[in-house]
């Protein structure tokens, strides 16, 4: 039986912040391609390069044992990956124990249509869903794929199974920035809240990022011609700062990586697809998790879950730059989960 945390066990790091969320990463490989996240040609990871699920729920058994309440599943797109449905609804049970509060998943919505139901029954609370336009045109530049209409009959049928649902839209200049009001628009009058993201320097593309970079705070003062924005006291486990809109009476967020650094209230470290925890997003300092689970030494475990709290550091150092080909970061977001 896992022992319920005490308050001299829980995750607390060098400057203060209680961990107490969990991001993990189930698979690299996803079934669209957006440009500002893979190359077209992207190298995935072997499978044995991957943990297994059976892996992967004992690293969040301990990790729930040290305190963690909210675990989000993230890819790559962690619907592709077969077994998913068993391993969220094995997390369930920690649920019923009173030791997580919930479980979330990140998803491009191809798959929604399929699994919605499956995904409720198995104890998934909140769905992020990752759309970055409306367009049919616009959507297969953005993802080099056909799949506009399959994530909209995703939606209204994750609507009908009541999950408390979110938009996610990377801000892209050179793409969607002038359809942003009308996404806005769209996922309040469904009943959506929808954050807006700006888009980081993880890995390398095809094209150059710079390219598609637009400032969040550009991207307000256009907002704002469009509707009346008033901070909202509104919060959730993730970065987004939140405003109230006033003509549809919901939330737009902003995650602001490169504009406006979010970092002294990060209460969440990262668990990739190949075992390796990141306790921050924008920093390459990591620990290997898989070697030490395949060792079945849990001592060593528990001490590299206190080493990780003392190493994570305090933000991020994102940046971007003109024909900046190579970044700082080499691991596509991908590999690290959203």
């Amino acid at each position: 039986m896992l022992k319920i945390p005490n308050r001299n066990n829980i995750l607390i790091d060098n400057y203060g912040r209680k961990i107490d969320y969990l991001r993990i990463s189930v698979t690299d490989r996803c079934n669209l391609r957006c440009t500002y996240c893979m190359p077209e040609k992207m190298k995935f990871m072997s499978k044995k390069d991957i943990l297994s699920f059976d892996e992967m729920y004992q690293l969040c058994e301990h990790f729930i044992a040290r305190g963690i309440k909210k675990i989000r599943i993230t890819g790559g797109e962690p619907l592709v990956r077969k077994g998913i449905l068993e391993f969220i609804n094995n997390l369930k049970s920690f649920k019923n124990m009173n030791m997580l509060d919930e479980i979330t998943l990140t998803t491009n919505g191809t798959l929604l249509e399929d699994y919605s139901q499956e995904l409720k029954n198995s104890g998934i609370d909140r769905i992020n869903i990752s759309l970055d336009t409306l367009n049919e045109e616009t959507f297969e530049k953005i993802t080099r794929r056909k799949n506009l209409k399959k994530v909209l009959r995703g939606i209204d049928e994750a609507k009908k199974y009541n999950f408390k649902l979110k938009i996610n839209t990377v801000v892209l200049k050179d793409s969607n920035i002038d359809e942003i009001p009308e996404l806005i628009y769209w996922s309040h009058k469904n009943g959506m809240d929808i954050s807006l993201i700006e888009t980081m320097p993880l890995g390398d593309i095809d094209g150059d990022r710079y390219d598609q970079f637009f400032s969040i705070n550009e991207m307000r003062k256009k907002i704002e011609k469009k509707f009346t924005l008033t901070k909202s006291s509104y919060t959730t486990s993730g970065p987004s700062d939140y405003y109230k809109v006033k003509e549809t009476g919901k939330n737009v967020g902003f995650i602001t990586p490169l504009s406006n650094n979010f970092c002294s209230s990060c209460n969440r470290i990262r668990v990739t697809c190949t075992g390796m925890l990141y306790m921050c997003l924008g920093q390459d300092d990591k620990i290997d998790f898989k070697t030490i689970l395949r060792s079945k030494d849990y001592i060593k475990l528990d001490a590299a879950i206190n080493l990780a709290m003392r190493i994570k550091p305090e933000k991020h150092e994102f940046s971007i730059k003109p024909r900046m080909k190579n970044t700082k970061i080499e691991r596509h977001m991908s590999v690290t989960g959203g």
